[in-house]
């Protein structure tokens, strides 16, 4: 069974040699996706904005793999400041049906890519 290589516009290109997702025997495994509008490429600041742009990033590429969050398994969650968390959190929380929420872990680093605040990926599964 073939890799199928998952590409919108809808989100913003791969900033690396990287795809946005790949599909596996029916796992998507959806890279990291930071705040970056892909209509403008403008990085959104703010956690709160940043996150919403982030989770909107994801949904396009869950939507254009046929998914949508009820699919998703597996969040990993990065960011900078830990103080962030509470806010973050409310943001991440409102994209999901609180009967069908992912298995997670949220980290603090030290930097991220274009020096962002937040970057999200996930592993989705198909039903």
């Amino acid at each position: 069974m073939e890799n199928k290589y998952i590409t919108t516009l809808n989100a913003p290109a791969a900033i690396g040699p990287y795809s946005q997702a790949v599909l596996a025997r029916g796992v998507l495994y959806v890279s990291g996706q930071i705040p970056l509008d892909p209509a403008s490429g403008k990085l959104i600041e703010g956690i709160e904005k940043a996150t919403h742009q982030v989770m909107q990033n994801l949904q396009a590429i869950l939507k254009e793999a046929g998914m949508d969050f009820k699919n998703v398994v597996k969040s990993t969650i990065f960011l900078t400041n830990m103080d962030d968390f509470v806010q973050m959190n409310e943001v991440y929380a409102s994209y999901l049906d609180p009967m069908n929420l992912p298995a997670r872990e949220t980290v603090q680093v030290s930097s991220l890519p274009k020096n962002v605040e937040v970057e999200i990926s996930m592993i989705a599964y198909e039903n």
